[in-house]
C-alpha cells in the first residue's frame, strides 16, 4: 500500500525551512578559515610608560589665617573724661602719634600743687643747710652743745629726704598730665574706636582701640598630628628630604584664587598639640608693604622647598578602581596586560605619587585601558608613529 508523505500546513512548512538555514549557517561557521585568532582582530594597541624614579619637588598646602605681626591694645593709662579722638578710624598711623586726649584739668592743677610742694621742700633744704653751717664752728669752738649741732644736721638730712619726695612727686604729676595724651604704641592700621567723646574712662581697664602692624604680616595655620607623624614616616624612609632648618617657602592664596606676589617662610612652630583641634600651630611670616593681606584673612598657604627624591608617577588615567582598590595594567613578559595592586600617595600637578606596586622597569600601560581585561595579549604602540587624523608632513618640493 502507497504512502502519502504527511500533510504540512504553510506556516509548518516556513518554519522548516527557517531550521534548515539555521543549521548551515552554524556548520559554516565551524569550518576553518585560516585567519588570525580571536575573530581575525589583532591584539589592541596600548600606549605604555616605563618607570623610571625621578626627583620630584614636594609640596603641602593648609588653610590659614592672616594676623598682624603686632597687635596692640591701646588703654588710657589715667581716669578721666575723654575729651578728643585724634586718628581716623581703619588708616594707618605712626608710633607716638596721639590718638585720643583726656581731660587734662585736673591733672595740670595736680602738677602745679606738685611743683609748690616741691619749691617748699627746696627753701626748707635751704635753710637747714644754712643753720648746719652756722652751728658747725661753733660746735668746734665749744660754743654749741652737741645736741644742737646733731640736731641742725639731722634737720638738713630731713629736708633733703622731703624734696626728694616732692621731686617724685613731681614727677608723677608731670607723667600723668602726659598720659593724658593716649598715643599709638606702634606704627600700623588703627581699629575701630570703642569710646566715643564725653565718655568718662577709668584707667587701663578700658579698651579704647587697638593697633595692628601689618607689614610684616603673619599667617597662621595648623598641622595635623596625623599629617606630622606621616611626614616623619617619609622622611625616616628616605621617601622625602626637607629643607634645611625645615625652612620653607610660603606662598599664599588669596580669597579670589590669586596668588600673593611675596614670598615668606616659617619663623615659629608650636610643638603642644591642641586638645580641641588635634593640630599644632604653625606661623608664617610675609612681607606686606602695599597692605594687600589685612588682618583676619583666610588665605590657601603653600610650602615649598622639600623634595621627593626617589618617586614613582604614574598618570591619573592609568590608575584604576577595583574591589580590591586601585590598581595598574602592566605589561609582562608574555605582551599581556597583568593588573598590578598599588597604593598611591598625593598628586603632582597630573599624576599619582605610587608609594608601592612598582618598581624601575615596569611597563605600564597609559593609554588603552578601556580596551583590555586581566590576562589580554596587548601590542605596544610605537611612540614615534603619527596619530590618526594627524597631518602629514608634506615631501612635495617647492
Amino acid at each position: 500500500m502507497k504512502q502519502h508523505a504527511p500533510f504540512l500546513f504553510p506556516a509548518q512548512r516556513s518554519l522548516a525551512v527557517l531550521s534548515m538555514l539555521t543549521l548551515s549557517v552554524l556548520i559554516g561557521a565551524c569550518k576553518p578559515t585560516g585567519s588570525q585568532p580571536h575573530g581575525g582582530m589583532p591584539p589592541p594597541e596600548v600606549a605604555v610608560m616605563t618607570i623610571a624614579p625621578v626627583a620630584v619637588p614636594a609640596t603641602f598646602e593648609y588653610v590659614g589665617q592672616t594676623a598682624g605681626s603686632r597687635e596692640v591694645e591701646v588703654r588710657a593709662r589715667v581716669t578721666g573724661i575723654l575729651q578728643k579722638r585724634n586718628f581716623v578710624e581703619g588708616e594707618r598711623v605712626t608710633q607716638g602719634q596721639s590718638l585720643f586726649s583726656l581731660d587734662p584739668a585736673p591733672f595740670q592743677s595736680a602738677l602745679a600743687a606738685a611743683d609748690a610742694e616741691r619749691a617748699g621742700a627746696e627753701a626748707r633744704l635751704t635753710q637747714a643747710k644754712h643753720n648746719a653751717g652756722r652751728l658747725k664752728p661753733l660746735y668746734a669752738a665749744k660754743a654749741a652743745s652737741q645736741k644742737e649741732y646733731d640736731d641742725a644736721v639731722s634737720a638738713e638730712a630731713i629736708a633733703d629726704a622731703e624734696l626728694k619726695a616732692a621731686r617724685a612727686k613731681l614727677d608723677d604729676a608731670k607723667l600723668k598730665l602726659g598720659y593724658t595724651r593716649v598715643i599709638a604704641p606702634l606704627s600700623g592700621i588703627a581699629g575701630r574706636a570703642l569710646r566715643s567723646e564725653g565718655s568718662y574712662i577709668t584707667g587701663p581697664d578700658v579698651l579704647l582701640t587697638s593697633v595692628s602692624q601689618i607689614d610684616p604680616m603673619y599667617v597662621l595655620f595648623g598641622i595635623s598630628d596625623e599629617e606630622r607623624l606621616k611626614l616623619k614616616r617619609e622622611v625616616d624612609a628616605g621617601r622625602l628630604t626637607l629643607p634645611q632648618d625645615g625652612q620653607f617657602a610660603v606662598t599664599v592664596k588669596l580669597a579670589d584664587g590669586r596668588i600673593y606676589d611675596k614670598t615668606g617662610k616659617l619663623n615659629f612652630s608650636d610643638v603642644r598639640i591642641s586638645g580641641d583641634t588635634g593640630t599644632s600651630e604653625t606661623r608664617a611670616v610675609l612681607p606686606n608693604p602695599a597692605s594687600v593681606l589685612r588682618p583676619g584673612q583666610f588665605v590657601r598657604v603653600k610650602l615649598t622647598g622639600a623634595q621627593r627624591p626617589n618617586a614613582i608617577l604614574v598618570p591619573q588615567r592609568a590608575v584604576l578602581q577595583g574591589p580590591q582598590g586601585r590598581f595598574v595594567y602592566v605589561v609582562n613578559a608574555q605582551n599581556q596586560a597583568e593588573p598590578r595592586p598599588i597604593t598611591v600617595g598625593d598628586w603632582s600637578g597630573e599624576s599619582w605619587l605610587i608609594e608601592s606596586g612598582l618598581q624601575a622597569g615596569d611597563k605600564v600601560i597609559v593609554d588603552g585601558v578601556m580596551k583590555i581585561g586581566p590576562g589580554a595579549p596587548v601590542r605596544i604602540a610605537d611612540p614615534n608613529a603619527a596619530q590618526p587624523g594627524a597631518a602629514q608632513p608634506s615631501t612635495a618640493k617647492p
